[in-house]
């Protein structure tokens, strides 16, 4: 099995019964529970948990999970990764792609200039933006490059294969 995708994390402790807060990192934020079982991060490793109930609660999600009966037991996993399979996305079509997929990825402009690697994405409601770590012996001393992600605009291609992705930027910028 490949490394599970974080989807989420456990918040606080809700109430006395062991039900707990779900900060989720997916579009729609109940599109969490779509993916079971859940794995939750123990150390180093993980293990699988399964969630026996949620519900929407104010402005946020609250859950219940399988042999977690009071509030002292749910403490315990407050601030905990909640990860899922990888099988368990749905195929993209070809010109789509996840978060995941793009982390990695190298990134030069269209002149061949090599940016450096995508350590992560962020989102910043506009538009996503890639986040760059530099090469050591970047030209123009930059440690991170913020290169928003504006297909056709900014990006010209993703190549997932080759693991490039090819921007219209100028490296002094």
């Amino acid at each position: 099995m490949s490394e599970p995708v974080v989807v989420g994390q456990l918040g606080a402790v809700y109430g006395i019964k062991g039900w707990l807060k779900v900060n989720s990192f997916t579009d729609q934020p109940d599109g969490i529970f779509d993916y079971q079982p859940w794995l939750m991060r123990v150390g180093t490793g993980w293990r699988e948990i399964k969630v026996s109930a949620w519900k929407r609660h104010n402005n946020g999600l609250i859950c219940k999970l399988d042999h977690v009966e009071q509030r002292e037991e749910a403490q315990l996993l407050t601030g905990s990764d909640i990860g899922v399979s990888a099988e368990l996305f749905k195929p993209l079509p070809a010109d789509e792609f996840y978060w995941r997929d793009l982390i990695g990825c190298r990134v030069q402009n269209t002149k061949g200039y090599d940016f450096g690697q995508v350590s992560q994405l962020m989102e910043t409601g506009s538009n996503d933006v890639l986040v760059v770590k530099a090469n050591a012996k970047d030209a123009f001393g930059q440690r991170e490059r913020l290169i928003p992600f504006i297909e056709d605009q900014v990006i010209k291609s993703v190549d997932l294969a080759e693991r490039i992705i090819e921007i219209d930027w100028e490296p002094d910028f």
